[in-house]
């Protein structure tokens, strides 16, 4: 990308910013760095480990479509692959820059550059890779068919792609749309404070069910099991989810015929059932491979 060519993708992701278009992840993830530690990291390689049904990555190109705070790139560059990162949001650049010099400064191995999943012309200088991977972004381009149309020109035969997609929830889903239109409308000042309703609503729902079930209400247990399971915080997973804009949702059935006409297949779909979250699948190009 040119210096011109950067200073427009700037401009133009300022501009639906200062327009309430759009959430502004990358700030949430800065915040996040702070919170990062080895046992989150480690958390997030053995995430990719099993879902990707691998324990190495070393002779693999893993491109990280939405890198967001880097993690998951650097847990893939860490498990051996060559990286490939990328992301709309500068500040999420920026936070996968950092980790990229915190842990791997020198490496020749791990390329970090702005880019957008709905740039075709910027898509067509990546060639093809062996994962690409794209956890929770395609849903928040605000073209969210045509992102998934575009990734998968971006796997090559015999590859994998790894993406989470939010939900369909039907009319909960419509809720939420107005709830983070909301959100990203109202003065920063006033958006913790919408954040912190949305949590306490949310917990105290579940600690009703928690209680019918038997279980300790405080959800401090479950806090932790996210923490263990993509090494990511569940406070600014809140923030991602209550301001997470442009969004858009899927039904598993929907995703994967959409895949199937352009020649993959499920290797493992992780659902979220009837809730809220995103639905997981890796899915391989064509045949798989050993």
């Amino acid at each position: 990308m040119t210096s011109t060519e950067s200073r427009l993708h700037v401009d133009g992701h300022s501009a639906e910013v200062a327009r309430g278009e759009r959430f502004e992840f990358g700030a949430n993830w800065a915040r996040f760095l702070a919170h990062l530690d080895d046992d989150r990291i480690l958390a997030a390689e053995r995430s990719l480990q099993e879902m990707l049904g691998l324990t190495s990555l070393a002779g693999y190109r893993f491109l990280d479509v939405g890198s967001g705070s880097g993690l998951f790139s650097l847990a893939a560059h860490r498990l051996g692959a060559e990286v490939h990162s990328f992301d709309y949001d500068p500040a999420s650049v920026a936070c996968t820059r950092e980790l990229r010099r915190r842990y791997s400064s020198d490496s020749p191995t791990w390329v970090v550059e702005e880019g957008s999943a709905l740039d075709t012309g910027y898509l067509a200088t990546l060639g093809t890779y062996e994962i690409v991977y794209s956890w929770g972004v395609l849903h928040h381009t605000g073209h969210m068919w045509d992102a998934l149309h575009n990734v998968a020109a971006l796997v090559r035969p015999h590859g994998r792609l790894f993406i989470a997609i939010y939900n369909d929830q039907g009319s909960a889903s419509v809720r939420w749309g107005w709830l983070k239109r909301l959100y990203n409308a109202a003065p920063s000042m006033l958006r913790p404070l919408i954040v912190g309703l949305v949590v306490v609503s949310w917990e105290l729902r579940a600690m009703i069910v928690r209680l019918r079930q038997g279980r300790n209400p405080l959800p401090f247990a479950e806090w932790r099991q996210e923490g263990r399971e993509r090494g990511m915080s569940p406070w600014h997973d809140f923030v991602d989810w209550v301001g997470g804009y442009p969004f858009e949702v899927a039904t598993p059935a929907r995703i994967e015929e959409f895949y199937r006409v352009r020649g993959f297949r499920p290797d493992r779909v992780v659902s979220c059932g009837s809730g809220h979250g995103c639905n997981q699948y890796v899915m391989t190009l064509g045949d798989a491979r050993a």
